[in-house]
């Protein structure tokens, strides 16, 4: 099997088990704030199976950043591929988003710039800290 897929199965299997949890927390906090709130068993279910695979994925995905024959933009655009299908499945699954076009251009573009500024920050910090250590040597 190859190296870097068995990496992510055993990233994402490491840390799927957070999602059920957050998704748990959510749940408590909604259930605390919105007066009659109840659920049924078949959608908490679809709750919990979707944050675990999310959380799966996200774990796993990191991989695609550690192979070191790809150019930097191949291993983003394959790790925001493997992140948008999975958040865009789930959430059109559980019906925390419509499956109407313009909700899902909408989805894309927020994904989009969440994923450029978060990154971005990861960038700087990385840059920052490779400096400061480079400095200290």
């Amino acid at each position: 099997m190859n190296k870097y897929l068995k990496e992510f199965l055993h990233r994402g299997l490491m840390f799927a088990g957070f999602g059920p949890i957050v998704a748990a927390i959510v749940l408590f906090v909604v259930s605390l704030t919105v007066s009659d709130f109840t659920i049924s068993g078949g959608t908490l279910l679809l709750a919990v199976i979707s944050t675990y695979c999310l959380a799966f994925v996200h774990a796993g995905a990191s991989v695609f950043n550690q192979i070191e024959s790809w150019p930097i933009a191949k291993s983003m655009a394959a790790h925001f591929a493997t992140l948008y299908a999975a958040y865009s499945l789930c959430y059109v699954a559980n019906s925390w988003i419509p499956f109407e076009p313009m909700v899902l251009v909408i989805f894309t573009a927020i994904f989009a710039v969440t994923y450029i500024v978060i990154w971005g920050i990861v960038y700087l910090a990385v840059r920052h800290t490779s400096a400061r250590l480079n400095k200290t040597v």
